[in-house]
């Protein structure tokens, strides 16, 4: 018997019609993994056909939970025996946040990114976005907490997936499937321009962040190369059509390095290009990784001295602490050796 997705509508409903079975069963079934995130030992008992559903693209591999406060992050394999990584995000609120992944790897090659020194840039399906929401939900269920927030800030440049990423944002918004709300989605970029809009088209409602980290387009390139393709002015008018398309802010995601983007000369640039446009700014401190010794975290003092120049000016301004620093929690540095030795090995058979 051939398996079917589950997260795949009209695969499951050719399934139903076959073999015949009631569109309740198969609702209840969307509904438990779904929605519930009920434990596949209690599905595969409740629904007994649930052998010829595929529930699970991902395996995970291991669990690395912070000492330091509520974070977690989930090494889950492929079929093809690469390894991504998801992290949970247990806020002190009671808020639960999960970043998921869109790609094995990243093209994008940023120069502060674990994820992009990897080697390897290889998309996920739509089944494997969505599984990690699904084993994350079920860890979290046991805990009787639930996702509150998902954002596409993990592996991968989620506009580089575009064909799966849209796929995956239409199941998790569905009605009929994880009824995520649309509000509580948020999808961030390096600048894929193009893909922004088409976003901000398609799905008004779900939240968008642009990786900026400076308003020199030289600095900016040194950071990001794809940066090249997609100059300050063309980020510009990407943020100007998505403001006209939704009325959520676009949030301005910012970098904080010493010397190189910290100074309160390179804040007061930082309002003058964001002047007309609806947007947040949310400052990061820098994680520092290995594979990049050049670049130095901003200090405190400094982080603070320019969120306050910021919101002197009227920019609403947030600055995110991150959590999981003893789980190396930033995207991709747990797996990076590993998945280039799978992808050199793959290569070669």
């Amino acid at each position: 018997m051939s398996v079917t997705s589950i997260y795949d509508l009209e695969a499951t409903e050719a399934f139903r019609k076959l073999q015949g079975l009631d569109p309740g069963q198969i609702r209840k079934l969307r509904t438990s993994l779904c929605k519930r995130f009920v434990e596949d030992s209690e599905i595969s008992e409740r629904f007994s056909f649930s052998d010829a559903m595929r529930l699970h693209w991902l395996e995970v591999n291991k669990q690395c939970d912070s000492s330091l406060d509520g974070a977690t992050k989930l090494l889950m394999q492929t079929d093809r025996g690469m390894l991504i990584e998801t992290v949970i995000l247990r806020i002190a609120t009671g808020r639960t946040t999960l970043c998921v992944s869109s790609q094995v790897g990243c093209a994008a090659a940023c120069d502060f990114c674990a994820t992009g020194k990897m080697g390897v840039a290889q998309n996920l399906s739509c089944g494997e976005i969505l599984d990690q929401v699904v084993l994350a939900g079920q860890l979290l269920a046991k805990e009787e907490r639930k996702i509150r927030n998902i954002v596409f800030m993990g592996m991968g440049e989620p506009f580089h997936n575009e064909a799966g990423l849209f796929d995956a944002l239409r199941t998790l918004v569905s009605t009929q499937m994880f009824c995520h709300p649309p509000t509580r989605i948020l999808v961030s970029s390096v600048g894929v321009v193009d893909g922004m809009v088409r976003c901000a088209e398609e799905f008004p409602e779900i939240n968008q962040a642009l990786s900026l980290h400076s308003v020199d387009q030289d600095v900016r390139e040194k950071l990001i190369p794809l940066a090249k393709k997609y100059p300050l002015s063309a980020l510009r008018e990407a943020i100007e059509k998505m403001n006209r398309l939704q009325s959520c802010p676009v949030m301005i995601e910012y970098l904080m390095i010493a010397g190189m983007n910290d100074s309160q000369d390179c804040a007061q640039r930082l309002i003058d290009w964001l002047v007309g446009l609806n947007v947040h700014v949310n400052l990061i401190p820098y994680n520092p990784i290995d594979a990049a010794p050049n670049l130095i975290g901003s200090s405190k003092a400094s982080i603070d001295a320019f969120a306050a120049t910021l919101k002197s000016s009227g920019l609403d301004t947030t600055t995110r602490y991150s959590l999981g620093k003893d789980i190396a929690a930033a995207c991709g540095q747990l797996v990076q050796q590993e998945n280039r030795r799978i992808a050199q090995s793959l290569s070669l058979g």
